[in-house]
């Protein structure tokens, strides 16, 4: 039976609903805090990396990009860009793009490891991850520098919603753009695609929605540049076009 990943009521979560959700595959158990305490500590996931030295999103974070060169590299990115308008949201379903964080979408890095998307993404991320007893895969604890507020969190997963997975490009973004028209493999594997997720705060998650660059930036400021050039990334390996007012708000975050 598919179920909802996230259902957006603003970048501030709050009803059970949204919790459950954001918990994706994993559920919420009792056996957090003991697993937390016993299950095994996993090697730290490393120094966020620059998203033009992570092409296909398989390293952790989410590096601010500096300097000339690397704004330059940005703005060329971003400049290719192929425009359009925002189409209409008519028939856009979470189900539309797969079960909540299946680890079955083909042609996406981490699939068909064993491990859901979210908990993929926790242990990419995340440092000092510590997993459930007896499990290498169900995340239960982490530190997480969040890249969107520049803060750190002490992640416990009977707090699952302090850390969502944010889908750079929106999936609700994507349909507007054109993905209403593409096979549902290629929704699953946007949807599942580590290039295009990100866990960050869940409030600030909850506060961007759909919302493309010219509506929503990342609040810390130095990551802005970074961020876009990510949307970008994805949005060239999809064939995605955005709105005029998305690429110049892009292009401005990286100096042009």
């Amino acid at each position: 039976m598919r179920r909802h990943s996230r259902i957006r009521t603003g970048w501030a979560a709050g009803a059970a609903l949204t919790l459950a959700l954001v918990t994706g595959c994993e559920g919420m158990d009792d056996d957090g805090a003991s697993a937390a305490r016993g299950g095994a500590e996993a090697p730290a996931a490393g120094h966020a990396v620059s998203p033009l030295d992570n092409p296909d999103g398989t390293d952790p974070g989410l590096a601010p990009l500096t300097g000339g060169v690397h704004e330059a590299s940005a703005r060329e990115l971003i400049d290719g860009l192929k425009t359009k308008g925002r189409g209409p949201k008519t028939g856009y379903d979470r189900d539309e793009f797969g079960y909540a964080w299946m680890d079955t979408a083909d042609g996406v890095p981490f699939a068909r490891n064993g491990c859901d998307t979210r908990n993929d993404l926790l242990k990419r991320d995340g440092q000092k991850v510590r997993f459930r007893s007896g499990s290498d895969c169900v995340v239960v604890a982490m530190t997480l520098d969040d890249p969107y507020t520049g803060t750190t969190i002490d992640w416990r997963k009977q707090k699952a919603s302090e850390v969502q997975i944010d889908h750079v490009v929106p999936l609700s973004y994507s349909w507007q753009m054109g993905s209403s028209r593409w096979p549902e493999s290629k929704r699953e594997q946007l949807a599942n695609d580590p290039l295009n997720l990100l866990p960050v705060e869940g409030r600030a998650n909850s506060a961007k929605r759909d919302s493309g660059p010219a509506s929503w930036l990342p609040p810390d400021k130095s990551i802005r540049c970074a961020y876009a050039v990510r949307f970008a990334q994805v949005a060239v390996k999809y064939e995605l076009a955005v709105t005029a007012p998305d690429r110049e708000a892009m292009l401005r975050q990286c100096g042009g």
